[in-house]
């Protein structure tokens, strides 16, 4: 992977940006590790974990009708674990102190995010435009006589329905007395 001296000096940016930062790790939707900077920490677990995560995240939006997944994050006693959508097909997870700004970790994390993805989504695209670098020899599939399997489409579901506001009738000016009274001394 070309992109990957690029995707781990980005982790190391803002690993600079986010001191309270105790680990980065860009990894695959599918849970493999593409660049790691988690000492301490076993990248390869953090990885799966994070694709489990991912996967039910994805389907708790899709489910409330939230939309496409951009971020998840999980406090623990000693700290945080956050995790950003990097492109189609790529995540990045941060680990975190307890006692880091959240609002600069999310900043900061979108941020990196956003740029991992496009350094592995450009990757990708110039993997499938380019040839294998060494072809291997064709071989003939053996003859068969049932016919391949089709494949159906599956059905796309309905938009979710869009989400009406009922306007407020205005308010109305209350006259009461004034509560206050005076008293002659």
């Amino acid at each position: 992977m070309a992109a990957e001296a690029e995707v781990m000096d980005e982790l190391r940016r803002l690993r600079a940006r986010v001191p309270q930062l105790t680990g980065a790790l860009a990894a695959s939707v599918d849970g493999l590790v593409l660049v790691q900077d988690t000492p301490g920490v076993e990248p390869e677990t953090v990885a799966a974990l994070t694709a489990t995560a991912l996967s039910v995240a994805v389907r708790m939006a899709d489910a409330t009708g939230q939309g496409d997944f951009r971020e998840l994050l999980v406090r623990g006693v000693y700290g945080y674990v956050a995790t950003y959508a990097a492109g189609r097909t790529a995540v990045l997870t941060l680990l975190a102190q307890d006692r880091v700004n959240v609002g600069r970790l999310h900043l900061e994390g979108r941020r990196a995010g956003l740029r991992i993805g496009e350094l592995v989504d450009a990757e990708a695209e110039t993997e499938a435009e380019q040839p294998p670098a060494r072809a291997r020899p064709a071989i003939a599939p053996p003859p068969t006589t049932a016919p391949a399997p089709t494949t159906t489409p599956t059905p796309t579901p309905p938009p979710m329905p869009t989400r009406t506001r009922t306007p407020r009738a205005p308010r109305t000016p209350t006259t009461t007395p004034n509560a206050r009274t005076t008293t002659d001394s």
